[in-house]
């Protein structure tokens, strides 16, 4: 159903509901589904799939909580936004309320109630999801959230910065760890300098995350906000190589650095022909989509590989954003290649369904083991061995298993491969003096988040590998709490 049908099946479910909902009323109200763009008229656009829930809908989809005493969801919240609150001021018609609520906690709501995997933080613990036996059938947290940040977007809600303290602090990356993070320090009233790599700011949330899913009109928003705390926002200076870690303390006069630097390091599988022409990482080819627009063929003039048969290698979101993204640059056809079943995809449920309605075609218990090219180089086939499921593995999810002799050779013009990243080497480079585990993560103290270096902190995917934006956040928080206490004391 479209936007108007849903709305309009709302308000007369909210007409027939009685004054006070008992927990039978509540548990009876089915949960509300997202208006979307039609799957045929998206794939020739940028603009966002998901359109939000109006007024009536969200009210409806709030009456649905329990408001649990015990509030179960905020367990699964990373920064423990008290979710029974903001709802309930939902329930009231109360939308600026139920804000103040999460802004609380969390200053990217918009952002969150987007791209975070509610069905396995917030929404996993939910009472109603569990009463009926169906975590799709919780109450929609992230879409509530969604709606309460977008009803309340013209609102300017800046926190109050205390009385300058003197003190400087250096925060390295601008994804959602370090806006958090620069966030919380500033509100103390320090001094804050933020650089960034890029000519532009937002991290992964404007070179990973494409446009149809997160607007980058709500990124910068988000920046433009810690501009107006007084943030400084310095663009294309890499530290570690523009300046190290000990020039930004020693000769800038930095009290303490928080880096947020990332997982931008693509992986890659290691097998025949991935030098080939043709064959991409996820990471660059989102990037050069995402940040740099080359979908806009008119006003852009960003040069993209654009295949006609297209594989993406790969189960998770990312692979998803890719063979989306594929599709609306012109590809004729799109396989997500992926070891395992549908089942076990990483992928948010939510994702994949999309995927699958725009025309992917997903092969599952397949695995690739060669890229083969033409004559001059280029892409031209993908060999894969089926696979079968063995024995579940350390993340709980069972094996996949070769099959000897059941190769075929599938005919592609680009390869994606959206096999996840590794943390970026590059400060691990010129600073040795941090300690990284095997997978180059840095080790910081559970705690604080403090490094091996005094006054040095970290937090997001540099240190948890590839996570949630709300884990980010999190960290973020975390990281502010120690640096501000560290600060204090110093």
């Amino acid at each position: 159903m479209n936007v108007q049908e849903l709305d309009k099946k709302a308000k007369e479910t909210l007409a027939k509901l009685p004054q006070e909902l008992t927990v039978k009323d509540r548990m009876a109200i089915e949960r509300q589904e997202m208006p979307s763009q039609s799957a045929k008229e998206r794939i020739h656009n940028m603009d966002e799939v998901a359109l939000g829930y109006t007024e009536d809908i969200a009210v409806l989809e709030a009456n649905r909580c329990l408001n649990c005493k015990n509030k179960p969801c905020v367990t699964g919240c990373p920064v423990s936004i008290d979710i029974p609150s903001f709802i309930e001021k939902v329930q009231k018609r109360d939308f600026k309320g139920a804000l103040d609520v999460i802004q609380q906690e969390s200053i990217l709501p918009s952002i969150c109630g987007r791209v975070c995997p509610q069905e396995s933080q917030c929404q996993k613990y939910c009472t109603v999801g569990k009463a009926l036996k169906d975590v799709d059938k919780a109450v929609q947290i992230g879409r509530l959230e969604r709606f309460v940040a977008d009803y309340n977007a013209g609102e300017e809600n800046l926190p109050e910065i205390k009385a300058e303290t003197g003190k400087k602090v250096a925060v390295v990356g601008s994804g959602p760890a370090s806006i958090a993070c620069a966030a919380d320090v500033r509100r103390e009233g320090h001094s804050v300098v933020m650089f960034e790599a890029l000519h532009k700011t937002g991290g992964v949330l404007s070179y990973g995350i494409p446009e149809f899913r997160l607007p980058k009109h709500l990124v910068d928003k988000e920046i433009q906000k810690l501009e107006k705390m007084g943030v400084d926002i310095e663009k294309n200076v890499l530290v570690g190589r523009t300046r190290t870690l000990y020039e930004l303390m020693e000769e800038d006069g930095f009290d303490a650095i928080f880096i947020g630097t990332g997982a931008g390091l693509p992986k890659f599988m290691g097998i025949p022909g991935e030098n080939y022409v043709g064959v991409l990482s996820a990471n660059e080819y989102l990037t050069r989509s995402n940040l740099m627009k080359a979908y806009d063929k008119k006003n852009s003039h960003t040069p993209e590989y654009v295949g006609r048969r297209v594989a993406v290698l790969g189960g998770g979101n990312v692979a998803m954003d890719a063979a989306r993204t594929a599709l609306r640059l012109g590809a004729e056809c799109v396989d997500i290649i992926y070891r395992r079943t549908r089942a076990e995809m990483p992928a948010r449920k939510e994702e994949v369904e999309h995927a699958v309605e725009e025309g992917c075609n997903i092969r599952m218990l397949s695995q690739p083991v060669e890229i083969l090219a033409d004559e001059n180089g280029k892409v031209r086939a993908l060999v894969i061995r089926k696979c079968e499921l063995g024995e579940p593995d350390q993340s709980g999810r069972r094996s996949p298993v070769e099959i000897p002799g059941s190769e075929e050779e599938i005919a592609y013009d680009e390869i994606i491969v959206a096999i996840g990243n590794a943390s970026n080497p590059l400060i691990k480079m010129t600073t040795p003096e941090i300690e990284v585990n095997k997978r180059g993560n840095f080790i910081v103290n559970e705690e604080t988040n403090e490094t091996s270096i005094p006054g040095v902190y970290a937090g997001g995917d540099i240190v948890l590998g590839a996570a949630t934006v709300i884990l980010a956040m999190g960290q973020g928080r975390k990281a502010a709490r120690a640096i501000n206490k560290y600060l204090s004391e110093k």
